[in-house]
């Protein structure tokens, strides 16, 4: 809360007149206020709250007052001291913590810097106040530790989407350039430095190598020594490529045999049946035969069947039926069957180990043997290097590949396609989504109520809750249809290891489609019972996505039009 009061703000007769005057003003504009529940709190004791619960008109209202000092006190969250000029003699504090998109989290440093320094008007005040105001949810212990820490280190906004990619790509024509905008990018700056002292330790050991080199008087280089390492590493791998146990053979075997598309069962009993997504290590990504994920340890597989199946709908429950129906057998595990089989490879490898030493001369194979083990280490960190490098990649190559599979990029190629060109341009949450029920004719050929139903079910938080209303029974059949395009692409998601989309929100469609029907903004807030703000925050964002598909004239001409419709009647007052 942010008090601004000294003797020229105390509540005279004038200063309700003006603040009067300025909410009749306001209120001409947008009658949706002129009924607001704090109206005449506002206008007789010049005390007003501002939060994400009201309309921006009401907001607005609160900004022009205080701008013109007319408020004695504001009860506002930390977005006011983040985005408004909104300075006050005195700033009371009641909370140690603030809620988020995700529910309740503590205060962070520079939020709370932010408040505190709001305290102070320039030009008025010679010292500002913070009042920690003592409630169930005070802490003034954190409080004081958060007011003593430095500011929040910088968080980028630059992530690895479908949209950024497909816009990235079509500008550059190439992964490589992409590829690398991602490794210099603000968000990996972490990974950057790791990546810098690596390369540092590398050069540091290159140059030691290459000094022992000039000191020994040998014909040798750096890559001599690489291919000497190589060679001996090859010999200990043949010494160790017989399989000891039963248990090395059958793990060899399953790493073998345990591959995308194929059926499994685990465990003992085996009667559940699993395909493959994906595999990650020891790690199997499957989906059982009910339709749920599951996360296998590559040890724990019992039976592998023969045949390999594509990652679709329709070809996963025809795998799990011919196993059922036995038309899928499983594989055969081999038996342990120990035998030498390797001495012409040693013979090779040793002659070839004799010929690097004998032309290198003078102390070669002195430097050969004692800078094996610092080569090792020059090779591990370059592995090191790459591996933080597609840590880095990963995240897009796997989106790349998803693009691919629904003909939006070539991945082959390196190009982004005509139709990935236009999907490029929606720029909404879930633009994969969008991008198919455009491309499948789904959103072409709904009603305006009915596509402002569906793209708030798209563009709403999956778990946010918006009141108590159903959607009509043409939304609920839209929503089916397109409960299936969800299902395939969380299906393809999962198998190149994306975390799979969110389930549409029902809640948020429901509203939308009311409110596109031409339902009175009191009417929709009173049958929601939800907070005015959060209604407005829906609506506004299912408006823009709107107006992202609205865009598509060209390539995608009836959907554009409702789009264009919907977001006209969607972003009517008073959502803006």
């Amino acid at each position: 809360m942010a008090v601004a009061s000294d003797r020229s703000q105390k509540a005279q007769p004038e200063r309700i007149k003006e603040r009067q005057r300025i909410f009749d003003e306001f209120s001409s504009i947008t009658p949706e206020i002129a009924s607001h529940k704090h109206r005449k709190m506002i206008v007789h004791t010049g005390v007003a709250s501002h939060h994400a619960g009201h309309i921006p008109a009401w907001k607005l209202l609160i900004e022009k007052m205080m701008s013109g000092g007319l408020l004695n006190a504001i009860f506002a969250t930390s977005t006011v001291a983040a985005g408004v000029d909104f300075p006050a003699r005195t700033v009371v504090i009641t909370n140690a913590d603030i809620r988020g998109n995700e529910g309740w989290r503590p205060l962070k440093a520079s939020e709370l810097q932010q408040m505190t320094g709001r305290a102070g008007r320039r030009g008025k005040d010679n010292v500002g106040f913070a009042i920690l105001a003592p409630g169930q949810f005070q802490n003034p212990r954190k409080i004081a530790e958060l007011l003593k820490a430095p500011p929040d280190a910088l968080e980028s906004q630059f992530r690895a989407t479908y949209t950024s990619l497909l816009n990235l790509l079509d500008a550059f024509g190439a992964f490589a350039p992409v590829r690398e905008i991602a490794e210099k990018s603000f968000a990996f700056r972490l990974t950057r430095h790791q990546i810098d002292r690596l390369q540092g330790r590398r050069e540091s050991i290159v140059h030691s190598i290459n000094e022992k080199i000039a000191a020994s008087g040998a014909a040798l280089s750096i890559d001599d020594i690489r291919g000497y390492e190589r060679l001996s590493a090859a010999m200990n791998h043949l010494h160790r490529a017989t399989p000891a146990t039963r248990a090395e053979l059958r793990h060899s075997w399953l790493r073998q045999n345990a591959i995308p598309g194929r059926v499994i069962t685990q465990g003992r009993s085996a009667k559940r049946l699993y395909i493959i997504l994906n595999i990650n290590g020891d790690k199997v990504t499957a989906m059982r035969d009910d339709g749920q994920g599951a996360t296998i340890e590559l040890g724990r597989i019992s039976r592998i069947y023969e045949k390999k199946y594509k990652l679709k709908e329709d070809a996963i429950e025809e795998a799990f039926f011919d196993v059922y129906e036995r038309r899928n057998q499983p594989l055969n595990e081999p038996k342990p069957a120990y035998k030498n089989a390797a001495d012409d490879t040693f013979v090779v490898l040793n002659t070839a180990m004799q010929k690097l030493t004998d032309n290198a001369g003078g102390d070669g194979l002195s430097v050969l043997s004692e800078s094996v083990s610092s080569i090792e280490k020059v090779e591990q960190i370059e592995r090191d290097i790459e591996l933080l490098k597609e840590e880095i990649w990963q995240p897009f190559e796997r989106r790349a590949k998803v693009l691919d599979h629904y003909g939006y990029l070539d991945f082959d190629a390196e190009v982004v396609t005509d139709s990935g060109k236009w999907l490029a341009d929606v720029r909404v949450d879930k633009p994969l989504l969008v991008g198919e029920a455009l491309r499948r004719g789904i959103f072409g050929k709904l009603l305006t109520a009915t596509a402002a139903g569906f793209m708030a079910s798209v563009a709403a938080d999956a778990d946010r809750n918006y009141g108590e209303l159903h959607c009509s029974n043409r939304m609920l059949d839209v929503i089916e249809e397109f409960d299936k395009v969800l299902f395939g692409v969380a299906t393809v998601e999962m198998k190149f290891g994306i975390a799979p989309v969110e389930d549409l929100n029902l809640s948020a469609a429901a509203v939308a489609e009311g409110w596109a029907n031409g339902w009175e903004w009191e009417q929709l807030v009173e049958r929601t019972k939800a907070e005015e703000g959060d209604l407005v925050r829906l609506l506004s964002r299912t408006g823009e996505a709107m107006l992202q598909v609205g865009k598509l004239k060209e390539t995608n001409k009836d959907a554009s039009e409702i789009a264009n419709a919907a977001a006209a009647v969607v972003l009517r007052e008073p959502v803006r």
